[in-house]
Order: structure tokens, then C-alpha cells, then sequence
């Protein structure tokens, strides 16, 4: 009986063995191509969402009004002229005055009612509840022009036309419907074991709301405060009828005077645009901190 013998194969053909084990990779880890993708990916996105407002700074430093016909002229002529021009000789300040009085009585007002209309759907069942906040947005369904002229109607009988208040109160009707169901649902995420707890302590319920409820509901109530600072800020429909006269005319508005039927200047517009988004910036760097939600997550632990 023959014994098999074992046949090793010649060294050059025997495989190679990887000592260095493969480093697996972690949840969250990228490797380096793409790192590379993403990091492109988000590159050109940036400029893309830059561009728009480096191209309206650049236009605003053109001295003529048909400058923006042949931008490349600007670039050995340019000049602050357009800002002094529109901070010293047209109602600029009295566009703020009146923008910011609109947006800001908006933003306070909004809030507050759709703070309590949220915070009440979320928490008591009363008959139809369900239905109110369809109701509310129902609402969001109908275009500007069929609202245009029942709401100039009921303005013009409360004599809130060419009124600060009467035009915070269109912006409110289109804003806390909105609002309501936004802070709704983020009232729905904060356990009712905190109302509770409040109530066991003696604090009546709308105590319990403003104390405990609303400073854990602060993300929320900023991307409510920035979504109705936003919509009374940029919008020119209603703020054109029922704004008649020409210092309380919001920017937006005041932005068309630079547009006529012969005439367009163009510079200027770019510059009080430019001018414009300064408050709207600062606005959303005072709420920025607020708008990742995540304040809850950590006052309900414990």
C-alpha cells in the first residue's frame, strides 16, 4: 500500500498573504473618494447659492444704470455712489421704519397666537379639534388675488387702510395657520408629564405653559418667528394695496419706485437690496442658535 505524497507547489506561485488586516469602517467614516465627492458635491453648491448675492453686490458698485448690460465696464469703475444716493435722497429710513414695524408686530403677534392655538390642539380634545387645524389649513389654499379684495373690503370698515396694524393683521392670517401646525407638532414631542408636574407644583395652566413648556419649545418658536419675520418682510402684494403712502411703504415696495414704465434704475435697485438683506441677516443670526431642535431632547432627561 503506497502512501499519497503531498505535491507543494513551487514558491513563486504560492499566494501571498496580507498580514495588515482591512480597517473596517465606522458608522459615520467615509473614505477618502468620498470625502472628496461629498466635499465637491457641497463646494458647488455654495457657489451656486453665492453667486446670486456676490453678482448683486458687484452690480450695485456699477455708477450707471445700464451697467449690468456690460458687467465686465464695472469692474475699473466702481464706486460707493449708489449707497449714498439711496441713504440720502430717497425715504430709505422711512422704509425701515415701516418694514420693521410690519415684520417685527407680525413676528410678536404670529407667534403668540400660533404658540397658543399649537400648544392648545396639542394638548386638550375639545370637540373638532382635529378639524380646526385642517381648517387653518384650508386657509393656506387661496391665492392673494381672490384674498385682495374681501380683506381691502374689511380693512376699509375697520379703517385700517394705510394702517400699520391693518396690514400686521394680513400678514397674521397668513402666518398662524402655518405657525399653528408647525409648533403643533413640535408641542406633540414634549412629554405631558412635564404639564403635569407644573400642575402638581400649583402652576395654573397657562402658567404651566409659559414657564415650562415654552422655553423647551424654542427652536420651534424660532423657526415660527423667522418664517413670519420672512413672509412680512419680502412681501409686496398686500403692502402695495393697502400701503398708500409713500413713506410708509415697506422695501419691498419701495423697491418698484426704482422701476418705471420708461425707466429702470437698475444700480439703485441693487443697492437698496443690498441695504435690505442687512436686517433680514441679523434677524436670522440672532435665532440660528435656536433653529436645530434639540432643547427638548435634553430638558426632558433627568
Amino acid at each position: 500500500m503506497s502512501t499519497p505524497t503531498l505535491q507543494t507547489p513551487p514558491r513563486d506561485q504560492v499566494p501571498a498573504y496580507d498580514a495588515s488586516p482591512r480597517k473596517a469602517l465606522r458608522r459615520g467614516e467615509r473614505t477618502l473618494a468620498g470625502s472628496l465627492t461629498s466635499h465637491g458635491i457641497l463646494t458647488v453648491a455654495s457657489l451656486v447659492a453665492l453667486f446670486p448675492i456676490v453678482w448683486l453686490v458687484y452690480l450695485s458698485l456699477g455708477p450707471d444704470k445700464d451697467d449690468y448690460l456690460h458687467p465686465g465696464n464695472i469692474l475699473g469703475k466702481m464706486t460707493l455712489d449708489n449707497y449714498a444716493f439711496v441713504l440720502q435722497h430717497t425715504p430709505f429710513f422711512d422704509w425701515m421704519k415701516s418694514t420693521l414695524l410690519v415684520s417685527l408686530g407680525t413676528t410678536v403677534i404670529g407667534v403668540l397666537v400660533a404658540a397658543t392655538t399649537g400648544y392648545a390642539v396639542s394638548r386638550m380634545r375639545f370637540p373638532g379639534y382635529r378639524k380646526f387645524m385642517w381648517v387653518l389649513l384650508v386657509t393656506q389654499m387661496f391665492p392673494v388675488a381672490v384674498l385682495m379684495v374681501p380683506m381691502y373690503e374689511i380693512l376699509s370698515e375697520l379703517q385700517l387702510i394705510d394702517n400699520y396694524f391693518g396690514l400686521i393683521l394680513v400678514y397674521c392670517s397668513t402666518a398662524v395657520p402655518y405657525c399653528a401646525w408647525l409648533l403643533k407638532g413640535y408641542f406633540d414631542t414634549i412629554p405631558f408629564e412635564i404639564d403635569e408636574a407644573g400642575r402638581v407644583d400649583g402652576l395654573s395652566p397657562f402658567g404651566t405653559f409659559a414657564r415650562l413648556i415654552l422655553p423647551l419649545a424654542k427652536p420651534g418658536l424660532a423657526v415660527a418667528a423667522f418664517y413670519s419675520f420672512i413672509t412680512a418682510f419680502g412681501e409686496v402684494a398686500f403692502a402695495s394695496t393697502f400701503m398708500l403712502s409713500d413713506t410708509k411703504y415697506t422695501f419691498a415696495v419701495g423697491l418698484q419706485s426704482f422701476v418705471s414704465e420708461h425707466d429702470a434704475q437698475r444700480n439703485l435697485m441693487a443697492a437698496t437690496a443690498v441695504l435690505v438683506a442687512i436686517p433680514v441677516s441679523a434677524f436670522f443670526y440672532l435665532v440660528q442658535k435656536n433653529l436645530v431642535a434639540g432643547l427638548t431632547a435634553g430638558g426632558t432627561k433627568g
